[in-house]
């Protein structure tokens, strides 16, 4: 590597260049990045203006591409940050929580509600093994992890059980805990489908992400015992979420292929 490209700090952008602004900024910005300089902070918006001595626009638009492909965690109000690697993860073939998982590498896990009530949605019920005209308790979060979204979680529930759980203030419980402890209802298995998504345009807005990065839809059915007591959709961004397994040389490690999603 030459000197010059290992060198440090922004280079002068060219305003006679035919490349735009933005551009020259992005590429500069990930030069500065393969030759470390942003180990222990990423600049903010207002000191890469100073920097390359251009337009707030101009800087953003630079910024939008590094949060798109990855490289930063940036939003309106939040200064932007180096994504970090993948720190939630998922283990296979147990009853597993998200709110759980973000406590346990150290985040702290809140929730926005959207919604929490009782109402009618026959395909759910069906899903649910239960008449499509009973009622259901339907919980929509928008989750967390150190203020910044990390999931969209969809759940339906039988309203016959689930009732007490209107009254919860969900910002920071876990689901299952109140499950158990206000309806006596204890998940101990169940199914679960994951698969590689693109969100819509509404869906990266809550989530905060854009348009390159995908995202995993986990599709829940979870059961007590052999009761079919909930249905979930969650929805997780792809760029801070992993599934994890271990197999053995006795029993394998089997993956299940859904047909219908082949069709």
């Amino acid at each position: 590597m030459t000197r010059k490209a290992n060198q440090r700090g922004p280079r002068p952008v060219d305003r006679d260049h035919p490349l735009p602004l933005w551009a020259q900024i992005l590429a500069d910005l990930r030069r500065r990045l393969d030759v470390g300089e942003f180990t222990d902070a990423f600049p903010g918006e207002l000191a890469l203006v100073a920097e390359y001595g251009v337009s707030r626009h101009t800087v953003r638009e630079a910024l939008r591409r590094l949060r798109e492909d990855g490289t930063v965690v940036a939003g309106r109000g939040m200064t932007p940050r180096l994504a970090g690697p993948i720190e939630i993860e998922q283990p296979l073939g147990a009853v597993y929580s998200l709110f759980s998982a973000v406590e346990a590498t150290g985040h702290v896990q809140r929730s926005v509600v959207r919604h929490l009530d009782v109402r009618a949605d026959g395909v759910m019920a069906t899903r649910l093994g239960l008449e499509e005209s009973v009622p259901l308790v339907y919980l929509e979060r928008l989750r967390l992890a150190d203020e910044e979204p990390l999931a969209l979680d969809r759940v339906w529930l039988p309203a016959q059980l689930a009732r007490p759980l209107l009254d919860v203030d969900f910002t920071r419980t876990a689901l299952y805990d109140e499950y158990a402890r206000r309806c006596g209802v204890r998940l101990t298995g169940g199914e679960e489908h994951i698969r590689a998504v693109i969100p819509t345009a509404a869906e990266r807005k809550l989530l905060g992400i854009g348009q390159g990065t995908a995202a995993f839809a986990i599709d829940r059915l979870g059961c007590a015992r052999d009761r079919p007591v909930e249905w979930r959709n969650t929805l997780v961004r792809g760029d801070r979420f992993g599934v994890s397994a271990q197999f053995s040389a006795r029993d394998g490690y089997q993956l299940g292929l859904d047909a219908r999603r082949l069709a």
